[in-house]
């Protein structure tokens, strides 16, 4: 298959914060890894029917059908404004999805992140958990996700168990289901953060659980944490979010990183979204302007949001993977063309899709973005295990 380049660009209206009544007039196709947007007025927060992910203060008013997994809002009430008082019970049981948060709920969020920093730079940090159990489920290969949930327990006075390959090294290597193993683990801990290699297995283990379940990647899904701690660093780098252009450039089809922090900035004014892909891995469903110039697209943007390739979606067919990589390189020529202001950031682990040379110039902010996420996942560790 010969291999060309895309580009895409999309405006993203968000709505006011906390509306009585929000008319949505529009539905959101959900294909498990792929995204289908059908606009007309605004785009807001979904959900699926899964009552465990819904904000508490939320009332819905969906239609389903299975086939398609189709979900059309026609109004979202909110009876009370969200309460975020300290002592107060988190609005959500667990994190699944980023269309379980609503802006509201973000901005709460980062605010307890920063009140985590201060923790973590005084030490001996905090107690608050003491007590409380985190097990760590990953089925497949992690380094900052794992390890920054398990430092941020610690930091906070908690205690970890921890299997770090899961899919070899624990039972389901002989053959025990999902939902046995959650049913099994949640009897020794009190949360459980879980990365899986197939898309929906957080959903499988929330609706099973009697403990949070917190996605940490499920496959081609998607990945909230990662998708808070990027917003949040675009937020501290840019100092804004709303009215931000933004490039996501890499593996769109199988990232599940870009999927997910394309469903948050849906909730600020006037986003404006590119998306710069190799044919083989853009962003399924999306019909936009083509251009194949990433140096204009990141001339014009305060964040260029570059990705990894994964080989490891390709299966056998490692021809296409050796077309898609090496096809958007950001290099000191790409930094030459950026604004002063703008930063790049990218989801770690990278391979040859950022050169070293980047490290150097102020601009490149991922290893700040990777600190963030010790930040955020130490605020949602307290808020699901003792409320706000």
């Amino acid at each position: 298959m010969a291999i060309s380049s895309s580009f895409f660009a999309c405006s993203l209206q968000g709505s006011m914060a906390a509306p009585k009544t929000l008319n949505c007039y529009k539905e959101l196709l959900c294909n498990r890894s792929n995204l289908f947007f059908k606009q007309s007025g605004c785009i807001e927060s979904m959900y699926q029917s899964h009552s465990r992910l819904l904000p508490h203060s939320v009332l819905s008013k969906w239609e389903q059908t299975d086939q398609f997994d189709r979900i059309q809002c026609h109004s979202l009430e909110v009876e009370t404004a969200p309460s975020f008082s300290i002592g107060k019970k988190f609005q959500l049981d667990d994190v699944i999805e980023a269309q379980q948060f609503n802006r509201d709920i973000l901005g709460a969020i980062f605010e307890v992140a920063n009140d985590m920093e201060k923790i973590e730079n005084n030490y001996p940090g905090s107690q608050i958990l003491k007590g409380y159990l985190m097990a760590t489920l990953f089925y497949e290969p992690s380094t900052r996700t794992r390890l920054s949930f398990e430092s941020a327990m610690k930091r906070l006075g908690g205690e970890v168990l921890t299997t770090e390959n899961a899919r070899e090294f624990s039972s389901a290597a002989k053959g025990e289901t999902l939902e046995d193993t959650i049913r099994t683990v949640e009897g020794y801990s009190d949360i459980i953060v879980m990365r899986h290699f197939e898309s929906g297995a957080a959903r499988r283990a929330a609706a099973i659980a009697g403990i949070p379940i917190i996605n940490a990647g499920d496959g081609p899904g998607q990945h909230p944490t990662q998708a808070l701690l990027d917003v949040y660093t675009i937020e501290r780098e840019v100092g804004k979010l709303d009215g931000i252009k933004v490039a996501l450039v890499g593996d769109l089809a199988n990232g599940r990183t870009v999927r997910s922090l394309a469903y948050l900035l849906a909730k600020y004014q006037d986003v404006r979204i590119y998306f710069v892909a190799p044919d083989v891995v853009k962003m399924k469903g999306v019909e936009w302007e083509e251009s194949s110039d990433l140096m204009e697209v990141a001339s014009e943007c305060d964040v260029v949001y570059q990705t990894r390739i994964q080989k490891e979606r390709f299966g056998e067919r490692l021809d296409l993977y050796e077309e898609a990589r090496g096809k958007y390189i950001v290099d000191q020529a790409v930094l030459d063309v950026m604004q002063k202001h703008a930063v790049v950031m990218h989801p770690l682990p990278r391979l040859d899709e950022i050169t070293v040379e980047v490290d150097r110039d102020p601009r490149a902010a991922y290893f700040r973005q990777a600190k963030n996420g010790l930040y955020i996942r130490m605020a949602l560790l307290k808020l699901l295990l003792l409320g706000w």
